[in-house]
């Protein structure tokens, strides 16, 4: 980085450039890549795999790019966070580094906000490689496929997804100034709204709680209850899936529902209790306002706490 005195973009580059180049010198970009082309080449070979074992011949399918792309989150989202931004602060404390950087004549929010650029940047990289290989593997494997021009939104809502999870791995990291609870304590997060919000969902009747928490949301359904109709999940982890089935299914209700404890009998159907419906645009519109609201405040801690951190030889 250079230590002339320069303007607040030159600077700020300057910190983008040199926060990628150490993401390209500690493998983080190339791990990245390699993720996302393991993970679409398992789904574009899942096919031919059960048919190797005797499973149904592969036939030509126009819409697995669009439902495998939709297909991807939760747990995809939360593993390229965590790769992505878990060592973004904290390690620069932990290897010491935050010394000389900070001795440059950049400011701490030039420095903060720069890194985060960059981590925006690998992760926006990394998506375009995963969905073009998505087409593209698709269009090969299974022949031309449906709705192509749908994917940017679903390129879109993954950033979007992904970020809140980035911001929650920076607080902590930053936080701690620790690499592992910043993975280690997004994990729980993670755990927490995935498993325990489900089952308050499901026995409590309670899912709207998860409306308002980062992660997968609560589940509703469209056509009928769990068993026939089809799951459409509402949190921040969903926001590409439910704009491309938006534009698919502009008139879809989501409507959500509990199980009857009281009634479930041995070897029966469980019993369903309706509790609300709501549109499909009202489910989309309050995610999105979620995931800024967390996406912002989490941000805004991080680089509170990182302008005030002692830093010492």
């Amino acid at each position: 980085m250079s230590v002339s005195h320069t303007g607040w973009t030159a600077k700020f580059l300057a910190v983008v450039r040199y926060e990628i180049l150490w993401n390209i010198r500690k493998k983080k970009f190339l791990g990245m890549i390699v993720v996302a082309f393991a993970l679409t080449t398992l789904l574009l070979a899942l096919g031919h795999i059960a048919n190797a074992f005797g499973g149904p011949p592969v036939e030509p399918n126009p819409d697995f790019a669009i439902n495998s792309i939709v297909g991807l989150g939760g747990f995809v989202f939360f593993l390229f966070a965590i790769v992505t931004a878990m060592n973004t602060i904290s390690a620069e404390f932990e290897s010491g580094t935050i010394v000389p950087l900070l001795a440059k004549p950049v400011s701490r929010t030039t420095v903060f906000f720069g890194k985060l650029f960059a981590a925006f940047l690998t992760l926006l990289a990394t998506y375009c490689f995963l969905w073009i290989y998505m087409i593209l593997g698709g269009f090969v494997v299974y022949g031309p496929q449906n709705n192509p021009h749908l994917v940017p939104l679903s390129l879109l809502g993954a950033l979007f997804s992904t970020l809140i999870w980035i911001s929650i791995v920076l607080l902590l990291g930053t936080l701690f100034r620790s690499s592992l609870i910043a993975a280690l304590g997004t994990f729980g997060i993670f755990l927490g709204t995935t498993i325990i919000g489900q089952i308050i969902a499901l026995v409590a009747g309670q899912g709207w709680i998860l409306t308002y928490i980062p992660g997968s949301g609560n589940v509703g359904y469209v056509g009928g209850p769990p068993g026939s109709g089809d799951a459409v999940s509402t949190g921040t982890d969903s926001i590409g899936p439910n704009l491309i089935n938006y534009i698919l299914h502009p008139s879809w209700e989501v409507t959500y529902y509990k199980i009857n404890i009281g009634e479930i009998t041995p070897g029966q159907t469980p019993s369903w209790v309706r509790l609300y419906s709501e549109p499909l645009s009202t489910v989309i519109l309050t995610s999105i306002a979620v995931a800024l609201v967390y996406f912002i405040v989490f941000v805004a801690i991080s680089w509170y706490v990182f302008r005030r951190a002692q830093v010492t030889e």
